[in-house]
């Protein structure tokens, strides 16, 4: 049964600055004694979209506290809206991403888990969710925060330098011990008709986790493309999106529980 759910933008303190955008959605029933399990929400590029903010609300409803950080907000507030999909704002959004660091966005990401933590009655453990960037983001978050479950969602760049968090070294080499280490249970989901991450990629990340030990399952879902999971899209997989999502429901009740009806 859905949870109803409340919503809203956040100011999330991160020091040294302005506070960080964040987009929030949580039950409306008090907490209760045991709280809410948290789960951070990694966007795209384009973001913090209303895909992303709806994404939010969908994580809410299962009887999450879900938060959405806008990790583009040293870069202004205006970055808070997110991006319109367009060849031109592709452009502004790898001028953005190229700025990330990793410190920063660590720094970013448990600010946002302290803020729903302590403001919100989100207790206990906690899960990471992302699409694309935000997979990428989530694979980064399950290597450095104290998480119990990641969902990824076609990551980009793990196994390979260059772009965002995968310098100086890719982030398959630069966290998957730490993931390991905590073992985090990892849900990746790929397509089989990627144009971002080819079968060679895939093949490494799965034989990296496992070789590492890494409590993980990998998924891929034939004749799907990047970015199968928002409708409304022209590479949208119903089948693929909503396989998925029935599996992060089960990963999220099984790591974390499930807050109270």
């Amino acid at each position: 049964m859905a949870h109803e759910i409340v919503a809203r933008e956040v100011a999330v303190e991160v020091g040294g600055g302005a506070p960080m955008a964040a987009y929030l959605a949580r039950p409306a029933a008090p907490a209760g004694a045991g709280g809410y399990p948290a789960v951070l929400v990694g966007s795209e590029l384009w973001g913090l979209t209303e895909e992303v903010r709806d994404v939010v609300r969908q994580v809410a409803a299962l009887g999450y506290v879900a938060i959405a950080p806008n990790l583009y907000h040293r870069s202004g507030p205006e970055t808070a809206a997110g991006l319109v999909e367009s060849d031109e704002n592709r452009a502004r959004g790898f001028e953005l991403l190229g700025r990330l660091t990793r410190d920063e966005v660590e720094a970013d990401l448990r600010a946002a888990l302290g803020h729903v933590r302590e403001r919100e009655a989100a207790t206990g453990r906690a899960g990471v969710l992302g699409f694309s960037l935000g997979g990428h983001i989530a694979y980064f978050a399950a290597g450095r925060l104290d998480l119990a479950a990641a969902a990824v969602f076609y990551p980009g760049w793990l196994p390979t330098a260059g772009t965002a968090l995968s310098r100086p070294d890719p982030l398959l080499d630069a966290v998957t011990g730490g993931v390991a280490e905590r073992d985090v249970r990892l849900l990746m989901f790929f397509a089989e008709l990627d144009h971002v991450i080819d079968a060679e990629q895939r093949d490494r990340i799965g034989a990296r986790l496992a070789a590492s030990g890494v409590r993980h399952e990998l998924l891929v879902y034939p004749g799907a493309r990047h970015a199968f999971f928002f409708p409304g899209r022209e590479p949208y997989d119903r089948a693929a999106a909503e396989d998925s999502w029935a599996r992060v429901r089960e990963l999220f009740a099984a790591e974390l529980g499930q807050g109270p009806s």
